[in-house]
């Protein structure tokens, strides 16, 4: 087994290559949770370069933060990391990617949120009730391992906080108290 990632998909784990296989039609970038315009264009950039490297088309919606505050936020303000803004902003984000699904006649869709170890995959799956949602763990069979070494070979920036501010505050915060 070589080291090189030049065809990810032989060496990723098979809810991997079931992403990758519809990821191949389009890539939906919707991020209003991100809380800068700064970082929306940053984390933009770097979809961009996955998707022209994983040979996708990005479809990216038209960032409007406050949008997201008025329909996610607005009231959980003092929520917990993973608690029910975190919920809200599941269903949110699902709910668009959908919507963008049914406009433009796709079949299924997923969502690399569940790549992560950070996000919990069964109130993720709970997010959407839509029957074309496929629920693919995809943190399962090291799959978290393995989007962090492609991230590394194609030098992509890799965020420590999800993009909203609340979970900013959070980060910095626990920063804050191992130092």
């Amino acid at each position: 087994q070589s080291d090189s990632l030049e065809s990810p998909e032989k060496l990723l784990p098979e809810e991997m290559q079931r992403f990758i296989s519809f990821m191949a039609e389009v890539k939906h970038f919707y991020m209003n949770n991100i809380d800068t315009r700064e970082e929306y264009e940053r984390r933009l950039a770097e979809a961009r370069r996955l998707a022209e490297a994983e040979g996708v088309e990005l479809v990216a919606e038209e960032y409007d933060h406050d949008a997201w505050l008025r329909e996610v936020a607005d009231g959980f303000e003092n929520e917990p990391e993973k608690g029910l803004r975190c919920e809200r902003c599941y269903r949110y984000n699902l709910a668009r990617t959908a919507a963008y699904l049914e406009a433009n006649g796709y079949d299924a869709f997923c969502t690399s949120l569940t790549v992560s170890p950070h996000k919990p995959s069964a109130r993720i799956f709970a997010a959407s009730e839509d029957p074309r949602f496929m629920k693919e763990d995809f943190k399962k069979r090291e799959g978290f391992k393995l989007s962090v070494k492609r991230a590394k070979e194609l030098g992509l920036y890799r965020q420590a906080y999800c993009g909203c501010e609340f979970s900013k505050k959070d980060m910095e915060q626990r920063s804050a108290s191992i130092t």
